[in-house]
């Protein structure tokens, strides 16, 4: 299947290496699990305590991060009004379906797009009435050829897009499984002790994406969980404005 969708798999022109350098920040916060300290981000960027003094002033000024008491920095208010405009067709469609699928699961559920050589979560919904669950938090990202969102996305590539979006000229065996299976599963690629369950979602106009179900062990009715995620992506392409 082909959409619409391109991604810049070409290195970008020279542009402002300010601007790299800030949006490098956003990055490193948005990864870390804990406020930083303002020393810890100038080692990860690789610039001196001034430079990084001097970007976060202005990330600051913006409210796109914000220093506690303590000094530590973490993301801002602003970075979530940013948020919201990440393809938010999709995002209205699958809410609620993924809702539905946490419940009928009993699993954490969410929705994942490929972003360059990395696949990202969009959003998750985690089940009510549940002993434990998975968290998966917005933003959450591994590489392309880790689990089962990854597997499942690229088995939903054509071979031209393939080659543009991954660079490959030949399938993986994990992705030629799932395209065989109609759906991906990963244990332990991501998360040690942790399992996924996904199948493609295409939409045209949208990076390609997976539903993705994630539990700390194999269901005991694989095919019922299957027969769900395909229902569920199958609604949010029917929904998708």
């Amino acid at each position: 299947m082909t959409s619409t969708y391109q991604a810049a798999t070409q290195a970008p022109p020279a542009g402002s290496q300010t601007l790299a350098r800030g949006l490098r920040a956003l990055e490193i916060l948005g990864d870390a699990k804990q406020p930083i300290s303002i020393a810890q981000l100038a080692e990860q960027l690789g610039v001196h305590r001034s430079n990084a003094y001097r970007l976060l002033r202005t990330l600051e000024e913006h409210r796109f991060a914000l220093r506690d008491d303590a000094g530590l920095i973490r993301l801002g208010p602003r970075m979530a009004a940013l948020a919201r405009g990440v393809a938010p067709g999709l995002m209205t469609s699958a809410t609620p379906e993924l809702t539905r699928l946490a419940q009928q699961t009993g699993m954490t559920a969410f929705l994942t797009v490929l972003d360059g050589e990395d696949i990202i979560t969009l959003t998750s919904v985690e089940p009510v009435g549940v002993a434990a669950a998975i968290a998966r938090r917005p933003g959450d990202r591994h590489a392309w050829n880790l689990g089962a969102p990854g597997h499942a996305i690229e088995a939903s590539l054509g071979p031209a897009e393939r080659i543009s979006l991954l660079g490959l000229s030949a399938s993986t065996p994990e992705s030629i499984i799932a395209a065989e299976c109609g759906y991906a599963i990963s244990e332990s690629e991501v998360i040690d002790g942790v399992t996924s369950i996904a199948v493609p979602l295409r939409v045209a106009g949208e990076a390609p994406a997976a539903i993705a179900v994630v539990h700390f062990r194999m269901p005991d009715q694989l095919s019922g969980v299957v027969a769900e995620l395909q229902q569920t992506a199958e609604r949010v392409a029917r929904n998708y404005r």
